[in-house]
């Protein structure tokens, strides 16, 4: 599909600029278009820069007009003189004296009619991709949550100790298929291991040598996606005409590997232990079908009692995390046994003040290992799962669990026309719906 941007259109591979003049800023002007070269081929540097070169026309079209006005109010103090007007002339009532004042007004104001002047993409070509990384990663840090950054972090971590010393401006399409053909001899233990934390990717590969635990084929695509996201911003930011990787196909097939849902069974198990410190989040999310996250921020103002209906924990942003989605606020009633157990966790501050994410996560492996349960893809997380499952075995509607879960609904095809028509299901059908579910005898 072509790549449309308004006032603009591609010639001999290079994006031209073009807009024309209003009719009354052509006659002062003598100019019937602004026109200009946006000096390059790749569209969304063109996009930009267009937006750079149509700014520039607004304020010229202003200035014009200002000028315009001056030029016509002094024009009453030369009544004197009758008009005389010129067939064929195009301002229709203007004489000669008033262009020309118009146009000693414009020089009066300044006008610049001058093309807006680009970096040459050249001259910024010498910085060296282990400079620009931190700038990038300091911009990312502070539009992302954590968990989002260190993602990024790694990514474009690997692919600057491979190419530190290289000026971004001398990366090529070969250097791209070079990198991504050394992605997948990356060993899953990268991560999880002492011993690979601040080696290079060349140190990681020679780490990886000889081992089957290969990085799986989504986490290659998240890399290489990350990697060119950290070029088109050296593109946007002018330090290269266009993304060397661009043309660089990931041609892998993705597949998804869905969360296994605990058995009964499990369940029963995981929950026989009381005194685990695991327990009380875990059993807290089974009830309310809350991630992770959402039930290691919780506060305990974050509880609110709703009369007859007993108490509701309000998922929101609050000081100690931040939601994954808008759709993540939301209003869940705590199950009868939650209730009963709100006077063994603490009066203020965090209900699990001793539990982070991450902490959860691992000692939920801990409990998994040592239970024998070593099912793939049984994770903490499958915890939110087995609340979804339970509400669909109910015969809950999927909207209605999906408002319970912080999930978008999908009950109309236009989902857009029915998030703003609908106010979603009441505080009523959440407590009934909570109610119906049974942990396991």
């Amino acid at each position: 599909m072509s790549v449309t941007i308004k006032y603009a259109y591609l010639k001999d591979q290079t994006w031209m600029f073009r807009r024309n003049y209003p009719q009354d800023v052509r006659v002062v002007l003598g100019s019937q278009a602004l026109k200009q070269s946006l000096k390059t081929s790749d569209a969304k540097l063109a996009r930009a820069r267009a937006s750079e070169v149509n700014a520039r026309f607004e304020q010229i079209v202003q200035s014009t007009r200002s000028g315009v006005e001056v030029a016509l109010t002094a024009t009453t103090a030369l009544q004197s003189e009758p008009l005389r007007h010129e067939p064929g002339d195009e301002w229709g009532q203007a004489s000669r004296r008033t262009l020309a004042l118009l146009r000693r007004s414009l020089d009066g104001e300044a006008v610049d009619l001058s093309p807006v002047a680009f970096m040459s993409a050249s001259k910024q070509s010498r910085a060296k991709v282990g400079a620009l990384s931190p700038e990038y990663l300091r911009k990312r840090g502070n539009e992302l949550r954590p968990g989002g950054f260190k993602s990024i972090r790694y990514s474009v971590g690997l692919f600057t100790s491979k190419y530190d010393d290289r000026p971004i401006g001398s990366l090529r399409r070969e250097d791209g298929i070079e990198f991504l053909s050394l992605i997948p001899q990356l060993s899953r233990r990268i991560g999880k291991s002492e011993r690979t934390r601040g080696l290079s990717l060349d140190e990681l590969l020679a780490y990886s040598t000889g081992r089957s635990d290969k990085i799986c084929v989504r986490t290659q695509k998240r890399i290489w996606t990350q990697v060119n996201h950290f070029l088109d911003w050296a593109v946007y930011q002018g330090h290269i005409r266009q993304n060397p990787f661009r043309t660089v196909l990931f041609d892998q097939k993705t597949r998804q590997n869905p969360y296994a849902v605990p058995t009964d069974r499990e369940v029963q198990v995981m929950l026989a232990d009381e005194d685990l410190p695991l327990f009380p989040v875990l059993q807290f999310c089974l009830l309310t079908g809350m991630r992770a996250g959402e039930a290691a921020g919780l506060l305990r103002e974050d509880l609110v009692t709703k009369g007859n209906l007993g108490t509701f924990a309000h998922v929101r942003p609050n000081s100690v995390r931040a939601l994954k989605t808008d759709a993540s606020e939301r209003l869940v009633p705590l199950h009868p046994v939650l209730e009963g157990s709100l006077e063994h966790l603490p009066e203020q501050g965090r209900l699990f003040p001793d539990l982070k994410v991450n902490d959860i996560t691992k000692q939920f492996a801990v409990l998994r290992r040592r239970l024998r349960i070593e099912r793939p893809g049984l994770v903490f997380h499958s915890s939110r799962k087995w609340f979804i499952t339970q509400c669909e075995r109910t015969g809950v509607p999927e909207h209605f669990t999906a408002s319970l879960v912080g999930h978008k609904s999908a009950r109309s095809e236009n989902r857009l026309t029915y998030g703003i028509y609908s106010a979603g299901i009441s505080d009523e059908q959440k407590r009934d719906i909570v109610d119906r579910i049974r942990l396991p005898a």
